[in-house]
Order: structure tokens, then sequence, then C-alpha cells
């Protein structure tokens, strides 16, 4: 397991999981196993609603708990590229729970962060294993945003061997 992070204005971590290609394709594609590790440590996901189709949409609710309970955030964004079991690129807003975007600082977010950024994931066979490299743009690679991705990416690797071991 590898991460690095790349330019300043964005995470990169690249990533091997000793699964097959097409399972890491469903665990971004298929919204049920999405739910089951996207998020920091300590995030759920109660709604992932995903039409994964160029021009499809996604929509969906992340809850975390603070110190003043629990928040509930919600993102939207649209498939720019589906390429099965190889790339897939969505842009990706923070919205209300119809969708709506909402400015970074209606929701408190530092002037300049970026209303719209671009997750691109790319999937390659490594003789029988996978290798993913995972390019959130708009996102600093110093960032909070960053370490949220970090610790996902823990739980995706956790969620996959749950799958492999069944």
């Amino acid at each position: 397991m590898t991460d690095r992070n790349g330019s300043q204005d964005a995470v990169t971590i690249e990533r091997s999981f000793g699964a097959p290609v097409d399972l890491i394709w469903q665990m971004w594609t298929d919204p049920e196993h999405f739910a089951a590790w996207y998020g920091p440590d300590g995030a759920t996901i109660p709604i992932a609603k995903m039409d994964v189709r160029v021009g499809g949409t996604r929509l969906v609710s992340m809850e975390v708990q603070t110190p003043n309970g629990p928040m509930q955030m919600w993102f939207t964004g649209e498939y720019r590229e589906v390429v099965e079991n190889e790339r897939l690129v969505y842009t990706e807003s923070m919205s209300d729970e119809n969708g709506n975007v909402l400015s970074p600082e209606e929701l408190g977010m530092p002037v300049g962060h970026p209303t719209t950024t671009e997750v691109r994931v790319e999937l390659e066979d490594v003789g029988g294993r996978t290798k993913m490299v995972m390019t959130h743009a708009g996102v600093p690679g110093d960032s909070p945003g960053a370490t949220g991705w970090t610790m996902a990416l823990d739980k995706l690797a956790a969620h996959v061997e749950e799958q492999i071991n069944r």
C-alpha cells in the first residue's frame, strides 16, 4: 500500500489490492458497497444514489458524529467517464438533500474552496491483483479532505478483504 500526494491542489492515492479489478470496480459503482466504506473513520453513508453512466448523477449523504451531535453532509455530482473495470471519473459538489449545489462559503468552507471538484479512479489488473490510483482534483494534498480519503481507502481495503473471505 502506498499513498502519495500529488500537486497541492489534488489528492492522489495509489493502492494495491489482492482482489480482481471487477471487485474493486463494484466497490466504487455499487451503492451498497460504496456506502460500506466511503468516508472518514466514524462516518456513515445512509444514502448513496448512483446512476453510473456518462451523464448519470450521484447523490451521497454522509453523517458524522460531532461534539454537538450528528452532522449530515450531502454531495452530488455527475459521471463524466465510465470505462468498466478501468476508469471512473465524476464531479463532486456539496449540496442539499435534493442535489442542489451549495457554495462552499455557504457551508463555512474557506474562501477559494472550489464549488466542484473531480474524482478520477483508475484501475489496472496486475496479475490478478488490482492497482488503483485515485485522484481528487480540487482538494489540497495537505487538507482534511486528503486525510479523509486515506481513512476511507483504509476502510475500502478492509471491506474488500471481507468480500474475499466470504
